[in-house]
């Protein structure tokens, strides 16, 4: 397709490795082995290669990266390129002099994960013993005067806590705080049953979101990431396909959006093989969903089509086996009832099954655990 507006956002999955083993997850459920994961070299090309395509921000994520330990010549690579670099990181690792070599390198932000505001709380949840170096890590940063922002993922077990966790990400000196509610992919669909919350539970911490903005104008941004089972609307999912951001993962694989390597008969390029502008504009990959052509009723006919684009093709597929169809999160949808029943539905609230630490299921044997919440 020619005329394509260039990407302004790269999503770099520098590596699927995590310390943590959150049940809501969005990397896939076969993880990239170690081995398999770009060189140096060649994550220093992908850097390059995003700024002549005209990406001015990228989030350096996983995983965890800061498990690479090439990650300061990775930051530096996308500085050259006059990329903005933002580490998304949940803090583990994260010391003193790991961040002043990464500032060093041309970081200009950070963003932080945290589970819940309660210490125990968020440990369970995350798998693993991790707020205390949570805190550390927000002070580090706030102390080197990098901007920070706290991410939490909101679900039935966290949602009742929002009033503490925006308390908590201002206690951390967080210049924006990210409220997201789970999003169903990866490892989050295979808990959704544990994490799908109440109407109620989402009404309350709606409520509670509009009288933080309140307090908080002109102070700490607070975003507030809606659900999708919920209001009927389908949301413009990363601002539409293959619009305004590309994802790399850590074999190189370039997506257009990071759950779509889960769509039959992609065919994904990769950047280790072609260009990033190519893979932009001329990829039958991130040219299959662009536009409008490809849509079906209700979408093709619908005013929201240039608004929603049809919704999400991955929760599409995810719930209909069908990614053209119009996203059962849209209440026009014909699929709409099995939104419907998912978030009606009582959750028999089994244990949470979490991933093996960092590792493939072929390198692991087995990657789950049940583990009692």
């Amino acid at each position: 397709m020619t005329g394509v507006p260039p990407p302004w956002a790269l999503l770099a999955e520098l590596t699927h490795a995590c310390p943590l083993h959150c049940p809501y997850c969005s990397n896939p459920l076969e993880l990239t082995r170690r081995s398999r994961e770009l060189s140096t070299a060649q994550w220093q090309d992908v850097m390059r290669q995003a700024g002549d395509l005209g990406v001015v921000q990228t989030h350096l994520s996983g995983g965890e990266p800061l498990l690479r330990a090439d990650l300061e010549a990775i930051v530096s690579a996308a500085e050259s390129a006059g990329v903005h670099t933002q580490l998304v990181t949940s803090g583990l690792g994260l010391d003193a002099a790991r961040l002043a070599g990464l500032m060093a390198a041309g970081l200009r932000s950070v963003q932080l994960s945290v589970q819940h505001a309660d210490p125990s709380a968020s440990d369970r949840i995350a798998g693993r013993r991790s707020f205390d170096a949570k805190e550390r890590a927000a002070a580090l940063v706030r102390e080197a005067g990098l901007p920070l922002g706290v991410n939490v993922v909101l679900h039935r077990d966290n949602l009742d806590a929002i009033d503490a966790v925006v308390e908590l990400g201002l206690a951390w000196g967080a210049d924006r705080i990210e409220l997201a509610n789970t999003q169903f992919y990866g490892w989050a669909m295979r808990n959704r049953a544990s994490l799908m919350p109440s109407r109620d539970q989402l009404s309350r911490a709606s409520d509670a979101v509009l009288r933080w903005r309140e307090r908080l104008a002109g102070r700490t941004e607070l975003v507030w990431v809606v659900p999708d089972y919920v209001d009927g609307v389908a949301k413009p999912c990363m601002g539409g396909w293959g619009a305004v951001s590309l994802t790399v993962t850590p074999d190189g694989t370039v997506l257009p959006c990071p759950a779509a390597a889960t769509l039959p008969g992609l065919d994904a390029p990769n950047a280790a093989e072609r260009s990033l502008a190519w893979i932009w504009e001329q990829s039958a990959a991130f040219n299959r969903y662009r536009g409008t052509d490809w849509m079906q009723e209700p979408c093709r006919g619908c005013p929201r089509r240039d608004e929603d684009f049809g919704g999400c093709r991955c929760q599409a597929y995810a719930l209909t086996g069908d990614a053209a169809r119009t996203d059962p999160a849209c209440r026009l949808s014909p699929d709409h009832g099995l939104i419907r029943a998912a978030a009606e539905a009582e959750a028999e609230a089994p244990g949470y099954v979490y991933r093996g630490p960092g590792r493939s299921r072929a390198e692991s044997g087995t990657n789950t655990q049940r583990v009692k919440t």
